[in-house]
């Protein structure tokens, strides 16, 4: 299916809007076609009169031919701006329609994109930048305007305007058609020609802003390290290299339109001259009159205009094409991790997970995890320590199905994660992050993220047990203040109690902790520990640290190296071992996977 069929697929719900504008068009069109004719009236039937016997009572009608000419003159020219007049508005419904039709249109490819974006598993986004995935909602998505509006309505439209010309110049005087028509072949091969690379060069243009957009959002998002390391000449140098791309993808496209209209309006120049050459010999032949050379002349420009107009909508067209094309490579894409027909809601939950032979990998060269068997009880902790790499988060990551195991099972109360919704599993389960995210909102909504039905006493409750409440009550705005960009208002360590709280509104039966603490200093690092621990309470806890310390007493442990387990147990007993653990404890810190 082509890219254009699939677009135009956009319109089917607005069926209505497009016929009342189509009808607006041909409304159109036809007034159009009207201008030419009060100057043949004004030129054959009054200004000819004055030196020749006149045809004017059967021109212009008996009561009009009998009017002095002066009134004539003024009728005629009142008609004609009555017919630009209804012309223009006319056109006026029409193109409301339409505009509005390709506003709703884009509205709905834009929602589905991100739609698609937000279901697609996290190696999609992690293999290639958020900017290039934020330019195809933001501006690829408009191609759809161009292929209804400028493309469709357009084309369309020239198409009528092209048909009711031809038919009134074949009736005027078919040879002059015939002289008009010579340039069109010509006309055709420069359109094709000019239209395959202009199709190419759009392509690489908005590549290029692609490549601006995620260079500018890049350093623009890591300011404070740009400036704590003095970087901010190299980073303009950046910019400058990557925008200076995509200024000669813009030159040599608009060389290639620029050239392009030269030759088409030459040819077009060239059809009109061998047109006047024609009709002014037969009308000193007397073979033609004077006022319908006139009148083909304004025919011939409503011709040519059309075919003009269709120059430019083919290439903006070819433009919007490549934009689609990229809207589809997204849409296109299935989620690896949807749910399989006939899934099931995994109800409420015990806690009790399972890992049987689950083996992973992100590339088929690189194994994470290696046939780890893991079997966690209702209400215990168990801890992921390791060197980097060693695959503990990614351990978390494969039961949020995140992502799927290349083989084994992943268990939640004896039924295999794979069979239950998405939606399901990931109500049973609160987290926070080593890096907590937060949304440019106020600090309620974010605490709230994850219930965002929760009450106002429930909210301060969770901020209370987070460690957070005082800190958010110095806040200009207490709960309802905004938090910034990534919750750039913030310190790291109030961002992180601002998850820690959230998760303690979730309230879920397993809970995910990852790098829980890493961003607290160790006198708030201890006294949230307790808060912690107290949330872990009665629920299945999951965590990953490269604080042991933190740990070491509590639940069992388990280390991971070459991803597989190869040490499990309480903490004492692995020091007593003396293998993997105890060096970790002795080394006092590692890097978390």
């Amino acid at each position: 299916m082509s890219v254009y069929s699939r677009t135009l697929r956009y319109f089917r719900p607005f069926v209505w809007p497009t016929i009342f504008g189509l009808l607006a068009m041909l409304a159109a069109v036809g007034l159009n076609l009207l201008k030419p004719w009060p100057f043949k009236f004004l030129i054959g039937g009054i200004l000819h009169a004055q030196h020749a016997e006149p045809p004017a009572a059967s021109a212009l009608g008996d009561w009009f031919a009998s009017l002095p000419p002066p009134l004539m003159v003024l009728w005629i020219c009142l008609g004609l701006v009555f017919i630009s007049l209804a012309w223009g508005v006319v056109n006026l419904i029409s193109n409301y329609l339409f505009i509005k039709t390709g506003l709703k249109a884009l509205l709905k490819l834009r929602t589905d994109i991100y739609s698609c974006l937000q279901t697609l598993p996290l190696y999609f986004h992690d293999s290639r930048r958020s900017a290039d995935s934020s330019f195809r909602v933001a501006y690829d998505s408009q191609s759809i305007q161009t292929i209804y509006n400028k493309g469709f309505a357009t084309i369309l439209s020239s198409i009528l305007t092209l048909v009711g010309a031809m038919g009134f110049m074949l009736a005027i005087n078919w040879k002059l058609t015939l002289a008009s028509f010579a340039v069109l072949p010509a006309v055709y091969l420069a359109l094709r020609y000019f239209a395959e690379r202009i199709r190419r060069e759009s392509t690489q243009i908005q590549e290029r802003e692609s490549d601006v957009l995620a260079v500018a959002q890049e350093g623009l998002s890591s300011i404070r390290l740009v400036h704590a390391f003095g970087r901010e000449n190299f980073e303009v140098r950046q910019f400058f290299s990557r925008a200076s791309r995509s200024l000669e993808a813009n030159l040599k496209f608009n060389i290639t339109s620029v050239t392009s209209a030269l030759v088409i309006g030459t040819l077009m120049a060239a059809g009109t001259a061998l047109m006047y050459y024609v009709g002014a010999r037969q009308v000193l032949a007397g073979q033609l009159r004077l006022d319908d050379l006139v009148l083909f002349s304004g025919y011939l420009v409503m011709l040519y205009q059309p075919l003009e107009q269709l120059s430019y909508t083919a290439w903006a067209l070819e433009g919007a094409a490549a934009g689609m094309t990229r809207c589809f490579e997204v849409l296109d894409r299935e989620p690896e991790t949807r749910d399989e027909p006939g899934a099931k809601d995994l109800g409420e939950v015990k806690g009790d997970i399972a890992y049987r032979g689950v083996a992973f990998s992100y590339s088929a060269d690189r194994a994470i995890l290696r046939g780890i068997d893991l079997r966690i009880e209702p209400g215990e902790t168990v801890a992921f320590v390791g060197g980097t790499g060693a695959g503990k988060s990614t351990l978390l990551s494969l039961l949020l199905r995140f992502y799927e195991p290349n083989a084994g099972q992943v268990l939640v109360d004896g039924q295999d994660i794979k069979h239950v919704t998405k939606k399901s599993l990931r109500a049973q389960i609160g987290m926070v992050l080593q890096d907590t995210l937060l949304f440019s909102t106020t600090v309620r909504e974010n605490i709230a993220y994850g219930r965002p039905g929760a009450s106002d006493a429930e909210i301060i409750e969770a901020a209370k047990r987070g460690q957070a409440y005082d800190f958010i009550m110095d806040l200009p705005k207490g709960f309802d203040s905004l938090v910034g960009e990534r919750g750039g208002h913030l310190s790291v360590g109030q961002r992180q109690r601002i998850g820690i709280a959230r998760a303690f509104l979730k309230d879920a039966p397993i809970l995910l902790l990852d790098e829980p603490t890493s961003a607290l200093d160790p006198t708030t690092e201890s006294a949230i520990m307790g808060t912690i621990e107290e949330l872990m309470r009665g629920r299945t806890t999951l965590i990953v640290t490269h604080r042991i310390a933190t740990v070491h007493q509590i639940g069992r442990i388990a280390v991971l190296k070459n991803g597989m387990i190869v040490e499990f147990g309480p903490g004492p007993e692995l020091l007593r071992r003396g293998g993997v653990y105890a060096e970790l404890y002795k080394a006092g810190q590692y890097d978390n996977a």
